[in-house]
């Protein structure tokens, strides 16, 4: 009998170390995965086209003129899709993430255990795209100049995430100026909503991090505003 006791006890302090183990090695895993670069030999031209990181401090977005010679985003997300298209909307925003995560938390107070789990081990990923008046850079909008070829690059990378046309579906956004969208891949915890961002950036050709799930890995390579 008390041999089966400390067995019992042996088992569960292993499965307490375990549980305590696992979020240590994800997140040492992430810093070391974000630390190593994609595209390692890039660096930011002084001419080209001005994009945007953005982070809310758990979630990147990349904020891109709505309209130039290279796309004309209101031909893949119509501003008559959202409540209020009238707007003299200079950029648009796009994120991708977990469908069901996405619909059901429009704030903190809404996320729920079974959400973010049910997240974590499978989901529909679906675009978040907002749109934005003369947005003023700061340390959670950090511009970054690219060349016009990754511009083309990044866009074609982020235009092609779009579920298929005859199958995608539109949801109302968290305000008046903003909406979801089908789109394609699997949400995941080796695939995550800044994962995306990263390899958006990386395919485009531009530095950034080679397994970024959390927001810190995609913003180090993007850098703060500079003191004026």
């Amino acid at each position: 009998m008390a041999d089966r006791s400390r067995r019992a006890r042996r088992i569960a302090g292993g499965i307490t170390a375990l549980l305590f183990a696992l979020p240590v090695l994800f997140f040492l895993s992430a810093w070391i995965g974000s630390s190593i670069p994609r595209n390692p030999d890039w660096t930011e031209p002084d001419e080209g086209v001005e994009i945007l990181i953005g982070t809310n401090g758990v979630h990147t977005e990349i904020i891109m003129p709505i309209a130039n010679d290279i796309i004309d985003w209101r031909g893949h997300f119509p501003l008559g899709d959202i409540a209020t298209p009238d707007r003299d909307y200079t950029h648009v925003s796009v994120s991708w993430g977990e469908k069901t995560f996405f619909l059901e938390t429009p704030t903190w107070g809404d996320v729920r255990v079974t959400t973010v789990l049910d997240a974590m081990t499978g989901g529909e990923g679906v675009l978040h795209v907002a749109w934005y008046v003369r947005p003023a850079p700061a340390d959670d909008f950090r511009p970054l100049t690219v060349t016009r070829e990754q511009y083309r690059l990044l866009a074609g990378q982020i235009a092609s995430q779009l579920a298929p046309e005859d199958t995608r579906r539109t949801y109302p956004g968290y305000s008046v100026h903003d909406i979801f969208y089908d789109a394609r891949g699997t949400y995941h915890l080796g695939n995550t909503c800044n994962q995306w961002s990263s390899d958006r950036l990386a395919e485009a050709g531009i530095k950034t991090g080679w397994w970024t799930p959390m927001t810190g890995g995609v913003m180090k390579w993007v850098p703060p505003i500079g003191p004026d």
